[in-house]
């Protein structure tokens, strides 16, 4: 099947997915918070295809980012029902499927930081390309932190669904540390397959 025909199946399965997760989410302003970039980052890919096409990794990579989202979304993190499954084995405190979430945001950020930086050669250099992808990636997990800040700040008590902190002081900081972690798992593990595949381009 061609390539274009494959990411337009995923995307219309992806928005039938989103629908689903609608009508079932557990708070339906919760589940706006937490899918948004989907809602944003679907038209943006649609739109930027064919000036701007990116990889299979980077596209199959985030079309897992927004299923992660869209669970998180319709049962609000602390209430995921793997996140419990892995909370029982691994024997934790809370419920960790926003780590998940949060692995996911430092490492598909990183890879698109990465290959917008090498299409476009603004970067000279592989390393110094690494480095500014994983200062984007953690940038980006540092102003979603800020915005569950705003969000708090404005709707108060009923924000705790989409902070997902239950009850951690230190939620903030292991959420970037997860990025971080994302992020450099990222470059260490996919950049040389993103790389033959930006060749093929």
């Amino acid at each position: 099947m061609p390539r274009e025909k494959i990411l337009i199946l995923c995307g219309l399965l992806l928005i039938v997915i989103m629908a689903i997760s609608f009508s079932n989410a557990y708070d339906r302003a919760t589940w706006l918070l937490e899918v948004a970039p989907v809602l944003i980052a679907l038209p943006i890919l649609a739109a930027t295809y064919r000036r701007f096409p990116l990889t299979g990794l980077l596209y199959g990579l985030i079309f897992v980012h927004a299923l992660v989202l869209i669970v998180g979304g319709t049962y609000t993190y602390a209430r995921v029902p793997f996140g419990f499954w892995m909370q029982d084995v691994l024997a934790l405190e809370r419920n960790p499927y926003d780590k998940i979430g949060h692995f996911m945001q430092g490492l598909v950020p990183v890879l698109v930081t990465r290959e917008i930086l090498l299409h476009g050669s603004y970067v000279s250099g592989p390393r110094m390309t690494d480095f500014l992808s994983a200062c984007v990636a953690l940038a980006i997990s540092a102003f979603y932190e800020l915005i569950e800040w705003w969000v708090a700040l404005a709707i108060g008590q009923d924000a705790d669904a989409f902070l997902g902190t239950q009850g951690d002081p230190w939620d903030t900081q292991s959420d970037m540390f997860l990025a971080m972690i994302g992020a450099l798992a990222g470059l260490a593990l996919l950049s040389r397959l993103q790389d033959r595949q930006m060749r093929l381009l």
